[in-house]
């Protein structure tokens, strides 16, 4: 047997980390978002997993990218370590970065046998533009609900859902949309999507605001041991105040 083959394959340690990403950091894009969560690990000097091939690349994975210019305050991604620590240290080296607009909410370390994480649905919340009559925002709502199928147009391509298996929530709240979008395997529905299909696609030129809530995962790590997960002070003190959230 030779030399080579007595070689233990590298370690690989997967962390899914929950994270804000808000402010002036909303307007950068997915593919920077990356490029921002590649230099935070490598200034807090954490041994990466690497891809494989000719250009090798840190194993960093989200499982749903947030659109440009809305505020994400539970967002997801997933890394892979070639070294073994504690979610507490990775939290720590972490928040040590104080990347402004990005604020790491939990850390997990994902026991093995976990997939991937894949995304289950998105909750959002939409500002109504001050001035604009409630009830009729209600009716189109209540006809977009009321209609089977929608077509929405993508870069000269059109995309047909069933509404009621997209939109799993639709509803005013104060001056609020609340929003809940499934995901699946191909194309889905966007929040801009909605507001075109509710005849409002020039809310955000008057003033609207988007927020996604948070990322609803097919399958996530339930624990509490201090072994498994580390959460931040700010977002426990955040969890004893309103219990119902979870980290």
């Amino acid at each position: 047997m030779t030399a080579e083959t007595d070689l233990a394959p590298p370690l690989r340690v997967r962390y899914r980390i929950r994270f804000e990403k808000r402010g002036l950091l909303r307007w950068i894009s997915h593919r920077d978002l990356a490029r921002l969560w590649e230099r935070m690990l490598r200034r807090a000097a954490f041994a990466l997993s690497m891809t494989e091939g000719f250009h090798p690349k840190p194993r960093i994975g989200f499982p749903s990218a947030l659109a440009l210019g809305v505020d994400g305050l539970d967002e997801v991604v997933e890394i892979e370590l070639s070294e073994n620590l504690s979610p507490a240290d990775v939290l720590n080296r972490l928040e040590s970065d104080e990347q402004p607009g990005l604020h790491i909410r939990a850390v997990c370390k994902v026991p093995e046998g976990y997939k991937k994480p894949q995304l289950k649905h998105s909750e959002y919340r939409i500002s109504i533009p001050d001035g604009l009559p409630l009830d009729e925002i209600e009716t189109a709502i209540e006809r977009l609900q009321g209609t089977p199928t929608v077509t929405v147009q993508r870069k000269k391509k059109s995309h047909s859902f069933v509404t009621k298996e997209q939109i799993l929530t639709l509803e005013c709240e104060a001056r609020t949309l609340k929003l809940i979008l499934a995901a699946s395997d191909s194309a889905t529905l966007r929040p801009h999507d909605v507001l075109e299909l509710l005849g409002y696609d020039n809310w955000v030129d008057l003033g609207s605001h988007i927020t996604r809530n948070r990322v609803v995962l097919q399958s996530d790590v339930e624990s509490l041991d201090q072994e498994v997960i580390a959460i931040s002070a700010r977002n426990q003190q955040s969890t004893e105040t309103n219990p119902k959230e979870t980290p």
